[in-house]
């Protein structure tokens, strides 16, 4: 079992991370504490507020910031399924670059594929049909990558025994297979050979995936099956979902009676505005508020300017921090 060995690569990642953070702003870290600042550090992390702003390699780069990342996303942009708007692929990657600015458009137009089975990904898409796609796609990439090319192979007629689990560049071409192969996929494959060969991969599989009872339940619910209606199903499947465990149930994604307070006094506060827009103007509010919490850096910093100035001192509060 290499998950222990896994878990230490992890703390490793975070412990290298934090080192890396300390000495590129050493003066500021030094003169407020190490120890402060480390705490402070695995305390967004513990939070999952640590992966906001970051490049999209750091945000990839664990389970548990892939986690955080799905989760900020929802909670930022909750408001945005609540109103009940649909929403364009090239939007939800513009909501996805405002909280990882390198996010890239390829795993946008995934998810957006789940949802629309690849029938035409400039469709528009409800909020909660793209983030369960999304998270999906988003959190078990590698292995769905890998399901695409053993589905291409069985597509092309090649036998179970001759699929092969793919290698990083067979993965880095998959767009212009997928693209080759629109056509065809629509008739999909027989679903035991499938089944067959996404068991054989999860043997030997490194990366996470979802559970196998999921997968087999799905695939025995019809003889043929594309690539697409595997996901949606996998994206619609709620022990995924609880198995992820950052998401609630759909019934319940757009419930939080919390978050709701918060945005009602955003919107009380900007409602004397008159060229303001209510629905925009709480999702920002909400990023806001995030990005308010995400960072270590930004939060010794904003204590310390609160210790001066309860001091006596007589300095401007920064009106993006009011």
């Amino acid at each position: 079992n290499d998950l222990p060995q896994r878990l230490i690569a992890n703390v490793m990642f975070y412990l290298s991370d934090a080192v890396t953070q300390l000495l590129e702003h050493k003066e500021e870290y030094t003169q407020f504490g190490v120890i402060r600042y480390l705490a402070e550090y695995f305390s967004s992390v513990k939070n999952s507020n640590h992966v906001l702003f970051r490049e999209f390699n750091y945000v990839k780069a664990t389970p548990h910031n892939r986690a955080s990342f799905i989760r900020v996303f929802w909670r930022c942009y909750r408001q945005i399924g609540k109103s009940g708007d649909l929403l364009s692929m090239l939007e939800y990657r513009s909501l996805l670059q405002l909280l990882c600015p390198d996010f890239p458009v390829e795993m946008v137009q995934s998810a957006s594929r789940i949802v629309l089975m690849d029938d035409a990904i400039d469709c528009l898409m409800s909020f909660s049909d793209f983030l369960y796609a999304f998270q999906l796609q988003f959190y078990y990439q590698e292995f769905l990558d890998s399901v695409l090319l053993i589905y291409q192979d069985l597509l092309a007629g090649k036998s179970p025994n001759t699929v092969i689990v793919p290698t990083s560049t067979s993965i880095e071409q998959l767009p212009s297979v997928a693209a080759e192969e629109t056509d065809r996929e629509q008739d999909g494959v027989d679903t035991p050979t499938l089944a067959q060969c996404v068991d054989a991969l999860c043997d030997r599989f490194k990366h996470s995936f979802p559970p196998r009872a999921c997968m087999r339940d799905i695939l025995e619910q019809s003889d043929k099956v594309s690539y697409y209606s595997f996901l949606m199903s996998l994206a619609k499947h709620e022990t995924v979902n609880q198995t992820i465990g950052v998401l609630p149930t759909k019934a319940e994604l757009l419930i939080d009676p919390e978050m709701d307070q918060e945005l009602d006094k955003l919107i009380a506060q900007i409602s004397v505005s008159p060229g303001s827009n209510s629905s925009g103007s709480a999702v920002g509010g909400a990023l806001k508020e995030v990005q308010r919490k995400a960072s270590p850096r930004r939060n010794i910093h904003h204590r310390r300017r609160m210790e001066v100035e309860s001091d006596g001192s007589t300095e401007e509060t920064d009106s993006s921090e009011n």
